[in-house]
């Protein structure tokens, strides 16, 4: 057996699942997921992974039965949602519904769904069921789950990192760009879901290691020069602009710590 990293529809994100040693790059198989069988992907082969006791299997290599069928409940699904939609209407459901999808052996027809606040769907719950006898799961998704579902390029140029790469969001503070020393402005700080960057995180570490021993801005401080209140900090190359008798003057903690 081995590990195989396999994505699923419209996502770039990688999943492991075990599989037959003659699985390759590239083939469609038939995997288990706690929702139910899904189709998908290998799109990595490892050759050799730990931890892999944990991991669900791929039960199959898709046939050409398994992608019609997988086709037919994207088509589905598509009409599902335009259904679900019209039923939030004529039930004046504060809510947005973004998409549908079948598990493989339509076990199972998920909605995702946004809205400001929590929203009594059971109506369109029973009216759904009615139609398709199967487990119907309305899901409520935050800006950033939205975002992630959506996709959509960031500020930066790139694909959004939640779209892309990211497995687990992580928790952002303004802090962070207190501590990044960043205009507290919304356009630049806060991403395509409205909320703070998630990049936020990924350098705030080194932000704070070298934020040690760095004085603050107001601070009065000795240098060769004499005493001067800091102006202005740059954190990475951990200097700051010291005002010495109306003249402004480089400061390197680093290399007067060396002094």
């Amino acid at each position: 057996m081995k590990v195989f990293g396999v994505i699923f529809k419209g996502g770039h994100k990688t999943y492991n699942f075990l599989g037959d040693d003659d699985l390759k790059k590239g083939d469609y198989v038939i995997v288990e997921t706690d929702k139910g069988l899904q189709y998908a992907k290998i799109n990595v082969v490892f050759p050799e992974k730990e931890e892999s006791d944990n991991l669900k299997s791929i039960i199959r290599k898709a046939t050409e039965e398994d992608k019609e069928q997988y086709l037919e409940n994207l088509k589905d699904a598509e009409v599902a949602l335009k259904k679900c939609r019209r039923f939030v209407e004529e039930l004046d459901l504060n809510m947005r519904v973004l998409n549908a999808q079948f598990t493989f052996e339509r076990t199972q027809l998920l909605f995702n769904f946004i809205a400001d606040e929590r929203v009594d769907f059971r109506e369109l719950a029973r009216k759904l069921a009615g139609i398709y006898h199967t487990r119907i799961e309305l899901r409520q998704i935050g800006a950033r789950d939205k975002a992630r579902e959506i996709g959509g390029i960031g500020i930066c140029g790139g694909e959004l990192c939640c779209r892309r790469f990211l497995d687990q969001m992580e928790v952002i503070s303004i802090s962070m760009a207190k501590d990044q020393n960043l205009a507290l402005n919304p356009s630049k700080i806060n991403g395509a879901c409205g909320r703070l960057l998630c990049c936020l995180a990924y350098e705030n570490q080194n932000y704070l290691d070298n934020l040690k021993d760095l004085p603050q801005v107001g601070d009065v401080i000795k240098t060769k020069s004499g005493e001067g209140e800091v102006v202005s900090i740059d954190i990475l190359n951990r200097k700051c602009q010291v005002m010495i008798d109306n003249t402004l003057e480089d400061y390197y903690i680093d290399e007067n710590s060396k002094e």
